[in-house]
């Protein structure tokens, strides 16, 4: 094994602190008993206490939750779709057409999103009454027309790399093809699965500006909120709130990694 020379120490240590400094600032002040988040006083964590009595802000993330949890497990299930018809159908006409199609909202950006899907719930409601209004179901759908392009070159990957002998022997055996890849082929890109459902629902968590396009009247997100009210200064609670978001992330890309480094330990 080879040993890292001091040069290459100090790369890491100075590039893992311009990464995580900032995450770990707002962690700290989250325990910071001032209302001040840039004085700090002594530690305190009456800010988490007080989370819990703010019915705004927990309504925000409630609803948050809501269309990430949606969006990521439909992104799943459309780019899964995709991926497995990209890739086991091979050559046919119009592969790159539909390859490049897929791919497309990843270099889009978020304001063009935003405008293009307003513009068509506009326009379908004029002509069919549908949405008849705009809230969370309109966020979820276009935060899925993004996350499922994410998921889906995650899945495909995957899947391009993966070993079909072992469907082949199973079809050999009498399997049935959907018996086949419910048992042989989903187990084994399960950590794909949850790594385009992690990005998906991290993705659409984070979104400020697709969102603020296609919200409507009681479908305030979290994102949305913390813009809102960071005008009128960073206020503790949301430094607590964000802390609460960096540990339940880090524990499911944690979860994520462990699932990954077993899968490789057992080929």
């Amino acid at each position: 094994m080879r040993r890292l020379s001091s040069f290459n120490i100090t790369g890491l240590i100075l590039g893992y602190a311009f990464l995580y400094i900032p995450i770990l600032t707002v962690v700290v002040l989250s325990f910071n008993d001032s209302m001040l988040v840039t004085t700090w006083t002594r530690f305190t964590t009456k800010w988490y206490t007080s989370l819990l009595e703010n019915e705004g802000l927990i309504d925000a993330v409630f609803a948050s939750l809501k269309v990430a949890t949606m969006t990521a497990t439909l992104a799943v299930v459309l780019g899964t779709l995709a991926a497995v018809t990209m890739v086991r159908f091979g050559d046919f006409k119009g592969r790159m057409l539909f390859s490049g199609m897929i791919s497309a909202p990843l270099i889009m950006p978020d304001i063009m999103t935003g405008l293009a899907m307003l513009m068509m719930f506009v326009a379908t409601e004029q002509l069919i009454g549908w949405p008849s209004h705009r809230g969370l179901m309109t966020i979820t759908i276009a935060h899925i027309t993004l996350a499922t392009a994410y998921v889906y070159l995650i899945i495909h990957a995957r899947l391009a790399d993966f070993d079909r002998s072992v469907e082949e022997a199973a079809q050999d055996l009498g399997a049935r093809p959907t018996k086949v890849f419910l048992v042989i082929t989903l187990p084994m890109i399960a950590p794909s699965l949850i790594s385009g459902w992690l990005l998906a629902f991290a993705l659409s968590l984070d979104d400020l500006v697709i969102a603020s396009f296609l919200s409507g009247p009681g479908a305030t997100t979290l994102p949305m909120l913390i813009f809102s009210s960071i005008r009128l200064g960073v206020s503790p609670e949301i430094n607590a709130l964000a802390s609460i978001i960096v540990f339940i992330i880090s524990l499911g890309v944690l979860v994520a990694g462990l699932v990954t480094w077993r899968r490789q330990r057992e080929k």
